[in-house]
């Protein structure tokens, strides 16, 4: 199977080191080719434009950060016309539903394939080959694609046949950890103006109650706070929040929770964080706490 892989952030290129351990034949293309000597070094080949990597590709896995950057890249950067006909396009980012039913109108009408594989997951766990996969599409497609995404994942979780739908199950999911993350940060700056260690909360619940991957995981960042380099920035998880919102105005469903975290990752935009990890919400809400100020 020869793979070509548009866009290698530290995501992309997690997944496509496993790829390429795996076996596979991978064609790579990013904005930025100089993060991929490491890939080349593994047997990875690098192409020159997106149109390029594509030509001679089964199979085209696209991990790109939001619409704008995969509209530039399939279409106006022309990966889409140069495609095969019989080719497979795996969408593995996270995007609008609408967007995605779009791509999936587009591939079809030039007999080509799409099949939507966003991941639950952050880098780390990407290295390792153990993604959660939310997989949807035309079920001879996703059969196709079947050995490359058993490669990157410890389970593949089918959703349907149509890609856009485990689109909203990715941005379901990312709104979850959005509160979760509000959450943690909220009751630990709470702790924290009564005196009490962030570490010590933080510890206690998510040894208890909160005994749960996310809390765990976010709260270990917030403990250290180690919101750099991020593993899943700020920015792009405004952008995930912005989606269930977009998507929830869509079916006319309220989200009044979405709504506050969106207003709190705008603070942290604001104030310069955007590259930072989405954890540092809790800087946002120690500040809007005045913790700082606080036994002077």
């Amino acid at each position: 199977m020869k793979i070509a892989f548009l866009g290698l952030g530290r995501m992309g290129r997690a997944i496509a080191k496993v790829l390429l351990e795996a076996g596979f034949e991978l064609t790579l293309w990013n904005r930025s080719p100089a993060s991929l000597e490491a890939l080349v070094d593994a047997g990875g080949k690098l192409a020159k434009s997106p149109a390029e990597a594509v030509k001679r590709a089964d199979v085209v896995v696209s991990m790109l950060a939001d619409d704008r950057a995969l509209r530039e890249v399939m279409l106006e950067g022309g990966a889409l016309e140069a495609m095969r006909r019989d080719a497979i396009h795996v969408n593995m980012a996270t995007v609008s539903v609408p967007f995605a039913a779009t791509l999936a109108k587009l591939h079809a009408k030039l007999g080509q394939g799409y099949v939507a594989a966003p991941v639950l997951g952050r880098p780390e766990v990407a290295e390792r080959g153990e993604l959660n996969l939310l997989v949807a599409g035309p079920p001879v497609q996703v059969e196709a694609v079947w050995p490359l995404l058993k490669a990157a994942s410890v389970r593949i979780w089918p959703i349907g046949d149509v890609p856009e739908q485990a689109n909203v199950v990715k941005i379901g999911a990312n709104f979850m950890l959005g509160v979760a993350i509000e959450s943690l940060a909220e009751a630990t700056s709470l702790a924290e103006a009564h005196g009490i260690e962030a570490a010590e909360f933080i510890e206690v619940v998510t040894q208890t109650l909160f005994a749960a991957p996310a809390y765990q995981g976010y709260g270990a960042l917030i403990k250290a706070r180690a919101f750099e380099p991020a593993g899943f920035s700020l920015r792009l998880g405004h952008k995930d929040i912005g989606l269930a919102l977009s998507a929830a105005d869509q079916a006319r469903v309220p989200l009044p929770l979405a709504a506050a975290v969106n207003a709190r990752m705008l603070d942290g935009l604001a104030n310069g964080d955007g590259d930072k990890d989405w954890s540092s919400l809790y800087e946002v809400a120690a500040r809007q706490a005045h913790l700082d100020r606080r036994g002077s």
